[in-house]
C-alpha cells in the first residue's frame, strides 16, 4: 500500500475529501459516482478534468432534481442492487465518497464497483477515530464527531467501520489497495491514522500486482 501527497487549490473545493479525489482521476476520464448526492463532485470533476462521460446514480429524488439543475447526468437507482446495466470496465473510475457506510449490502456494492470501474475511490468516515472511542468508552454515548455529524435516530450510516477495518476487509477480499488518504481536523494525517484520522480515502482496484 503507497501513501501519496496530493494538493489542489480550487475555490470550488468545498469538502476536504474533494481535493484528494479529484487529483487522483486523470483528465479526460469516465466516472460513475454511486450515491452522488447534489452532484457537487461530479460537476467539479467535469468542469475541471473535462470528463469524457460522467455519471451518477443517486436514490434521493430532491438529489437528482439538483443535479439536473447542474448538468449532472444522474440515474435514479439502489446501488445494494448492483449495476447489472453496466458492462464490465465500463468506466475508467467509480467512486464511492462517503457512501459505502451507507449501503445495506457494502461487500455487493464494492465487488459491482470493482467491476464496473477500472479503479475504485472509496472514503469513508472512520469509526475508530480517538473522539469516538472517548465518547464510547468514557461516556457510554454514541459519537459524533465531524465525520460523523448525526445523532444515533437519524443517521443515514448502516455501518460503522474504521480504516483498519477496510484494510482487513481488502486483505481477506484480496483487493489491490493502490493508494491511501487521511484526513484530520487540521489536514493530512501521517502517523496512527486509525486514531488521528477522521476521513479514510482509498484508491482501489481488483489488480493483483497493487495488492500489498
Amino acid at each position: 500500500m503507497v501513501e501519496y501527497s496530493v494538493t489542489m487549490t480550487s475555490s470550488d473545493q468545498t469538502r476536504p475529501e474533494f481535493c484528494i479525489i479529484f487529483e487522483l482521476i486523470h483528465e479526460g476520464a469516465s466516472v460513475l459516482d454511486l450515491g452522488c448526492g447534489d452532484g457537487d463532485l461530479l460537476a467539479l470533476l467535469q468542469e475541471k478534468k473535462h470528463l469524457v462521460r460522467a455519471q451518477g446514480i443517486e436514490i434521493d429524488e430532491k438529489a437528482i432534481y439538483r443535479c439536473v439543475a447542474k448538468g449532472i447526468s444522474v440515474v435514479h437507482g439502489d446501488i445494494d442492487s448492483g449495476l447489472p446495466e453496466y458492462g464490465t470496465g465500463s468506466f475508467n473510475y467509480v467512486i464511492l465518497n462517503q457512501t459505502f457506510q451507507q449501503v445495506k449490502k457494502p461487500d455487493t456494492v464494492i465487488q459491482e464497483a470493482l467491476r464496473v470501474g477500472e479503479k475504485v475511490i472509496v472514503s469513508f468516515p472512520n469509526f475508530a477515530h480517538y473522539s469516538a472511542r472517548y465518547q464510547l468508552a468514557i461516556k457510554g454515548r454514541a459519537p459524533i464527531t465531524r465525520s460523523l455529524p448525526y445523532e444515533w435516530y437519524n443517521t443515514p450510516n448502516v455501518h460503522f467501520l474504521s480504516i483498519a477495518d477496510f484494510v482487513t476487509y481488502c486483505r481477506k477480499k484480496e483487493i489491490g489497495i493502490e493508494q491511501a488518504f487521511y484526513l484530520g481536523n487540521r489536514g493530512r494525517i501521517r502517523l496512527l491514522p486509525n486514531l488521528r484520522a477522521l476521513l479514510g480515502i482509498f484508491l482501489i482496484s481488483s489488480d493483483i500486482s497493487s495488492k500489498r
